[in-house]
């Protein structure tokens, strides 16, 4: 028989990373959550991810494949976004109710882990980026301005996290951060239809792949950025009134954003097949504007990766607000900047992040349609049904990335750690948790 569960307000100490947040602070609509997300899932690595898809593909399969796998991706996104928001729990609140409050703080780690390497990785693409628009202008081209483009950029997210994320997206994002990201899509989606043309789009769209990649490993990679951003959603999906407008919105708002991204990148390849996408962009007409705004929205998926990190950190810590931690790791990440060869590090923070394809397979399975989420935080100090599961799907994920690598990795161990999840999902308690620990 379960016992009953001690009321996580009191288990936590006070602790607001891991009790749900209070209905006066919920204020997101739909739209917040679409622009949003339009807004994070806009950047230039989604266009350089998506360029990778050429030669391989053909124009024909690569659209194919990105509209399957973003729709498939944003689907998986906002099925956790309406969780979180259901809930009002942050992702290690998440991780806390299928894992255990023990055993969650490893997950919970990993997480403050890779969030500051990809935060170091953006502040790396955003200089390299403000560099090669000051050389093409002609200005500041001597060596300090590197360093310079670092700390400024450091400073800029200093700045944001010093204030207020609801106030961010609704006031600036929503308003006109987006609408200026819309324009510079559109432009350079213009510039580069127009070179399409010239060169003959009939020729372009039909013309067949090269060969190398198939339809499933291709999926794998267009799945793999919504999917990234899975131990982030609910973080800002608790900010929600209701969990259907955040599901609608962030299946919208990042859908719509992968699919132009993906797109984009391709057509860049296409038409430009010699020559890196930030060149590509530059030598557009007008595409040193359009890349400068751009490079300006690569600072909100800096932004989103820093206050997920301090509230997973809070999470830990909670004698340490979420600012105060949001402002100790900015600083963390600019000072790793300056000194860490980030682009050589990118294959560890892709390992590092398929951990969390099998965790949320299991998140996904043991919380959806769960009536009872935030008493399961600290009913149980380790989850080991769930533990076991996601450490299998590990070990499948990394199998199958060697082994039958024409498969993809990501989707095979999500539907495998979700199956295993939910049959082993007991109907008393939805997470196989029988009694508190």
């Amino acid at each position: 028989m379960a016992s009953t569960p001690t009321s996580p307000t009191s288990s936590t100490g006070g602790n607001t990373a891991l009790t749900p947040l209070p209905v006066s602070d919920r204020l997101f609509g739909w739209r917040d959550h679409a622009a949003l997300w339009l807004s994070l899932g806009v950047g230039l690595l989604v266009m350089q991810v998506g360029a990778y898809l050429v030669p391989a593909l053909g124009a024909q399969a690569a659209l194919t494949v990105i509209l399957c796998g973003s729709v498939l991706g944003a689907g998986l996104l906002a099925w956790t976004a309406k969780i979180g928001c259901d809930s009002g729990l942050s992702s290690s609140g998440l991780m806390h109710a299928t894992y255990g409050s023990n055993f969650a703080r490893l997950p919970v780690l990993l997480n403050i882990v890779q969030l500051i390497g990809w935060t170091t990785f953006e502040l790396v693409v955003m200089r390299d980026g403000t560099v090669a628009i000051a050389r093409q202008s002609g200005s500041f081209t001597g060596a300090l301005w590197p360093l310079l483009a670092t700390l400024l950029w450091g400073a800029v997210l200093l700045a944001l996290l010093s204030g207020s994320m609801v106030k961010l997206v609704r006031k600036f994002i929503g308003r006109y951060g987006l609408p200026l990201v819309i324009a510079s899509l559109l432009w350079l989606s213009w510039k580069f239809f127009a070179k399409a043309g010239t060169q003959g789009i009939a020729e372009l769209w039909n013309r067949p792949g090269a060969g190398g990649m198939s339809t499933l490993s291709a999926l794998d990679l267009v799945i793999a950025m919504p999917v990234s951003w899975l131990p982030l959603v609910a973080d800002f999906a608790r900010h929600g009134r209701d969990g259907n407008s955040a599901l609608r919105g962030t299946w919208l708002g990042y859908a719509i954003a992968n699919i132009w991204c993906y797109a984009l990148g391709v057509l860049v390849a296409i038409t430009t097949p010699s020559t890196d996408l930030v060149a590509a962009l530059l030598l557009a007409q007008g595409g040193l504007i359009a890349l400068g705004l751009i490079l300006i929205d690569e600072v909100d998926n800096a932004y989103g990766d820093l206050y997920s990190g301090s509230v997973a950190g809070h999470s830990l810590k909670p004698g340490w607000s979420v600012r105060r931690w949001g402002m100790a790791l900015a600083v963390l990440c600019t000072a790793l900047a300056l000194v860490l060869p980030m682009h050589s590090l990118e294959p560890f923070l892709l390992m590092l992040s398929s951990v969390f394809v099998p965790l949320y397979g299991v998140i996904l399975a043991r919380l959806a349609g769960h009536a009872r989420v935030v008493s399961l935080v600290t009913e149980r100090k380790v989850n080991y049904s769930a533990v076991v599961i996601w450490l299998l799907g590990i070990a499948c994920y990394h199998l199958c990335a060697q082994l039958t690598p024409s498969w993809g990795a990501a989707l095979p161990t999500l539907v495998l750690t979700f199956v295993l999840a939910r049959v082993t999902r007991t109907s008393n308690s939805g997470t196989g948790i029988t009694a508190a620990a």
